[in-house]
């Protein structure tokens, strides 16, 4: 038997090895089942030729053997992800010289990370992400390495801290670095943009700062995040050209200035996420130019001017490049018997007959790309098929004026549309009719007026509607199809809109208008507006001058006498003239 294969299926208990060493087995493949326990301490020697060992997805514990640096195979690939394993990873099992991919995300591993598995020669692909090891990243001397294979490394999701080693930007063959949400602190290092293989780079939610090199253009570069760091300064000139760029994520930072006009400039560009930042100036029409574009959110800034129009020129077609990390293949020669190893072949089980024969193995890197964006009142990670369908436009949160362009509407591919916390004004458009995929129109908090278009109930895939806070009147579309499903929120402070869900009858709204003309109506209201705040101002400045009056006679004491001299004289010159005066007539006197 050269694989042992019952991947994907609800075995549970213990994993218990056959009882006699079987030299002749070189893949082992039980992931994505029930197991428990701790792996086998005798595993290395019932499999001592193991080529590849995937124990991923299932509930083993305990600690990794260290046995498995020591088998006796010219490579190994061993996965252990997505399990309970603890402890750190086993010094022999780092040094070994056959190791060739290393997969132990989403474990409880912990400590330290030895030094030596970033030493190994023939090390390729190693994925440590989603554990619990902190400190630094080990410092290393690479130069005495004469062959350093590493392409992949992913430390994402740990509680490391300190800088990133210098030896990471010497790393030529280096294609993908992730170490995303850790405490990394420092400036991003100009040296990593001369890394001409690198693919992928995720330095998202650490602490880094300072401003993004300029001229970080390496041209190799499809996804770039560096979402929720300190970053700040101006954007100059740092991606000119990058026209292999597919995602730009430099979301909530402290980046200042305009968006630049050569934004236009990056062809490739189909994610697109500015979000919480301290951008100004207008959007540049340059990114209309990006026709691969499929996903907009430059939220949260300090953007004014109008909505281009040519935003309507955007296909938002889906993509395969956006949600795809698979940029290359690497190779692994063994001796297999029809093994698809770990389900990331591309050779197919099914197909090679069951005989033995020397084979590659091809295995693409297990990053995956991963897009955070806000819909649907919620923010969603959006990976996979499902971002390579996603598309959407979130301009909320910023200072624009003027109408909302009609041409928005022939977006037909679009499936979220965010235009709310703007100064936008005007009527909704009806064009938006022709939104068919959308399933999120927020409009909320602007200055739109007139009425609700009729044509949007036929928006069948409408989830989330929202026209709140503005100047709309009239009656609200009928409850049918998706309309029927808005509640009472999506409406309110909009005075003259009523009707469903609303508590405010239409009739009731209409009645004033048959009586008297309009213009009457609106004199009398703004006359019954005037009166209203005139009383109000009168009586809010009353008490303010009478509470200087007695702010001032308690702090000053010499005009505190005069003010009581000045009172009791007023009193005094009263009852004189009372008694001077009205003493003088007769009911006085007999009352006397």
């Amino acid at each position: 038997m050269d694989e042992f294969l019952i991947k994907g299926n609800s075995f549970m208990g213990h994993l218990n090895l056959p009882f006699h060493p079987s030299p002749n087995t070189s893949v082992v493949d039980i992931s994505d089942n029930k197991i428990q326990g701790p792996i086998p301490a005798n595993i290395c020697s019932i499999f001592p030729q193991l080529f590849g060992l995937n124990l991923s997805g299932n509930f083993l514990q305990g600690n990794i053997p260290p046995c498995l640096g020591n088998l006796n195979t010219r490579e190994l690939l061993l996965d252990l992800s997505h399990n309970q394993l603890s402890g750190g990873i086993p010094e022999m099992l780092a040094q070994s010289d056959s190791l060739r991919f290393l997969r132990l995300s989403n474990n409880h591993l912990s400590g330290k990370i030895t030094p030596t598995i970033f030493r190994s020669s023939l090390l390729e692909l190693l994925y440590l992400d989603g554990n619990n090891f902190d400190g630094n990243i080990p410092s290393i001397d690479i130069s005495t390495i004469p062959w350093y294979s590493l392409k992949d490394v992913d430390l994402s999701n740990n509680n490391l801290s300190g800088e990133l080693p210098k030896w990471v930007w010497n790393v030529s063959n280096l294609k993908a670095l992730a170490v995303s949400n850790n405490q990394l602190k420092g400036l991003i290092p100009m040296e990593l943009c001369y890394l001409d293989s690198l693919n992928i780079l995720d330095l998202s939610k650490n602490n880094f700062s300072g401003p993004i090199p300029s001229y970080f253009n390496a041209q190799s570069i499809k996804h770039l995040h560096l979402r929720k760091n300190r970053l700040s300064g101006t954007l100059t000139n740092a991606f000119f050209n990058s026209s292999s760029l597919v995602t730009l994520d430099l979301s909530e930072n402290q980046l200042t200035g305009e968006i630049p006009y050569w934004i236009g400039t990056l062809s490739a560009l189909s994610v697109l996420l500015l979000k919480a930042n301290y951008f100004i100036g207008e959007i540049p029409i340059e990114i209309c130019k990006l026709y691969s574009l499929s996903i907009i959110d430059i939220s949260q800034n300090k953007l004014s001017g109008l909505i281009p129009s040519c935003l309507s020129h955007l296909t938002l077609e889906p993509n395969d490049e956006k949600s795809s990390t698979k940029t290359y293949k690497e190779e692994f020669l063994g001796t297999i018997k029809g093994a698809n190893y770990f389900g990331i072949s591309e050779i197919e089980w099914s197909t090679l007959k069951r005989a033995e024969f020397d084979e590659y193995l091809f295995i693409e890197n297990q990053m995956q790309e991963k897009v955070v964006y806000t819909t649907k009142r919620a923010s969603y990670t959006y990976k996979g098929n499902i971002l390579k369908y996603m598309s959407g436009i979130d301009l909320s949160c910023n200072r624009l004026t003027g109408e909302i362009p009609t041409d928005i509407g022939n977006l037909s591919e679009i499936l979220s549309l965010n235009l709310s916390h703007n100064n936008l004004t005007g009527h909704i458009p009806s064009t938006f009719s022709k939104l068919k995929q959308i399933e999120s129109l927020d409009l909320s908090y602007n200055n739109l007026i007139g009425r609700i278009p009729t044509q949007l109930t036929e928006l069948y895939t409408l989830a989330v509607f929202n026209v709140s806070y503005n100047n709309l009147s009239g009656s609200i579309p009928s409850s049918k199809a998706q309309f029927g499903t808005f509640d009472e929120s999506s409406y309110v402070e909009n005075p003259f809109l009523c009707g469903p869900p609303l508590n405010k009858n239409c009739s009731d709204l209409d009645s004033p208008s048959t009586a008297a003309p309009n213009t009457s109506n609106n004199e009398e209201e703004c006359g019954l507006m005037d009166k209203y705040v005139f009383w109000v101002t009168f009586f809010v400045s009353y008490v303010i001058v009478l509470l200087v009056i007695v702010l001032i006679l308690y702090i000053n004491p010499y005009w505190r006498q005069a003010w009581f001299s000045f009172v009791e004289h007023c009193i005094k010159t009263c009852q004189y003239f009372i008694e001077d005066n009205l003493l003088r007539f007769p009911i006085f006197k007999r009352s006397g």
